[in-house]
């Protein structure tokens, strides 16, 4: 069994409720996960939209939410979850909007796509403090154990 990362709010590469986005209640989609390899002690969170600022002609990623030490009996993540929601022992790192937590799609043209990335650790992290993406990413290297995607798209309204 593989990792596997799912959200009963959208299917894969169909999209993400307005809900969950700047258009809506700007919530944290619902989602779990299931298959973790032995020996995995902690997961990592990142959600990213490598279409910024159009899908046409993109020029970078933009970060919606950093998360680590995610503890490993979890398997989920409520819709709407907030730092103080959060499994204990849980760390946010910053956002592309410069804050910790989730800050949902809000596209300025065409349809993007949005990867939920699940990454399944051998270790847990010291305390990072409110580290980017790239910090994180440069922090898991050599424990990630297995790795899982969510892709969810949106387009706001014509």
């Amino acid at each position: 069994m593989s990792l596997s990362l799912s959200s009963p709010a959208f299917a894969p590469n169909a999209a993400i409720p307005a809900r969950c986005t700047c258009d809506g209640h700007d919530r944290s989609p619902p989602l779990s996960w299931s298959g973790a390899p032995a020996g995995t002690r902690s997961f990592a969170l990142i959600v990213d939209d490598p279409d910024a600022p159009d899908p046409a002609a993109p020029r970078m990623t933009w970060v919606h939410w950093v998360l680590y030490n995610l503890p490993a009996e979890t398997h989920e993540l409520p819709e709407a979850v907030g730092a103080g929601q959060l499994p204990v022992g849980t760390r946010e790192g910053m956002n592309d909007w410069d804050r910790t937590g989730y800050g949902g799609p809000c596209p300025p043209i065409g349809r993007h796509r949005y990867f939920h990335k699940l990454y399944a650790l051998d270790t847990v992290l010291p305390d990072l403090g409110r580290l980017s993406k790239a910090q994180l990413l440069k922090a898991i290297e050599g424990h990630v154990l297995a790795h899982a995607e969510l892709i969810g798209t949106y387009q706001r309204g014509r």
